[in-house]
């Protein structure tokens, strides 16, 4: 467009409105005005019809007085670092950087407080990594909790699982633990005698495999089904069970799916409910 044609109101190529301005640097019109009004940063240029407008040295310095304004120094003290001669900035700076650093360290030592506090009233497990690995084995890695949080953490069997272990004690999670290793050593018991894993024997091993889990959450058949199928999907699980005894996941995958059809819950089209 030729200047001819320019509004007359408009200001030129190389000038910005306060609005506009604002808009680019993020502050608002009332906090330029103010900066105009106190002599931090004044618009240096004029359109035609004597509307102010900020040039590109004008924005230039809005810039680094956000800059210093961000790292904690007054606007007196900008102003001066701006415009007097006498002032060092670069000094000035290296000192507002190590009061910068300081207040990380000390920033830094209240996350660690609070996680603390956090992992210390945190719903579900109440014991530290070590007591997890001292309760549940050596081959427990506390993640396991952290993952299935962050799997599970929006379901209402989650919020039930964490109502419940809130409440549990040292002595409760031992009780668990020594079930769950139980329940182990009973099904690699059945699997190596070559239990079918419609059986008798397997149906009752099934029942109380869903039965512990029902300790965390009311675990249904169709639910149990679910869960089954990742001991043979899951490389976790699949470790976890061959190191047991190998191929039990499998095994005991079977053995719940024939335990939920003797339910009426058909294994193929189970789902979680």
């Amino acid at each position: 467009m030729r200047s001819e044609d320019r509004h007359p109101e408009e200001p030129p190529a190389d000038g910005l409105t306060v609005g506009r301005t604002a808009g680019l640097v993020g502050v608002s019109v009332k906090t330029l005005h103010h900066w105009d009004t106190i002599g931090l940063v004044r618009p240096g240029g004029r359109t035609r019809a004597g509307y102010r407008v900020y040039g590109d040295d004008d924005v230039a310095r809005l810039h680094r007085v956000l800059v210093y304004r961000e790292i904690g120094i007054p606007l007196a003290a900008i102003g001066r670092l701006l415009d007097d001669p006498e002032v060092d900035a670069r000094e000035h700076l290296h000192r507002q950087r190590g009061q910068l650093a300081e207040r990380i360290s000390r920033l830094e030592r209240m996350v660690g407080a609070v996680d603390r506090m956090l992992l210390e009233s945190k719903p579900g497990i109440r014991l530290t990594p070590e007591e997890q690995v001292e309760i549940f084995g050596d081959d427990w890695d506390p993640a396991r909790t952290e993952e299935a949080e962050e799997r599970w953490g929006g379901t209402d069997q989650w919020a039930q699982y964490a109502e419940r272990a809130a409440g549990m004690s040292r002595e409760d999670w031992k009780d668990v633990a020594a079930a769950a290793e139980a329940l182990s050593a009973d099904l690699a018991t059945a699997y190596r005698s070559g239990a079918a894993p419609a059986s008798e024997v397997a149906d009752a091993l099934a029942e109380r495999h869903r039965s512990q889990i029902s300790t965390y959450f009311d675990c249904t058949h169709a639910m149990q089904v679910c869960i089954g199928r990742t001991y043979v999907t899951d490389p976790g699980y699949v470790a976890h069970y061959d190191a047991i005894a190998p191929g039990l996941g499998g095994w005991l995958c079977e053995a719940i799916a024939a335990n939920a059809r003797a339910h009426g819950v058909d294994p193929e089209s189970a789902v979680w409910e």
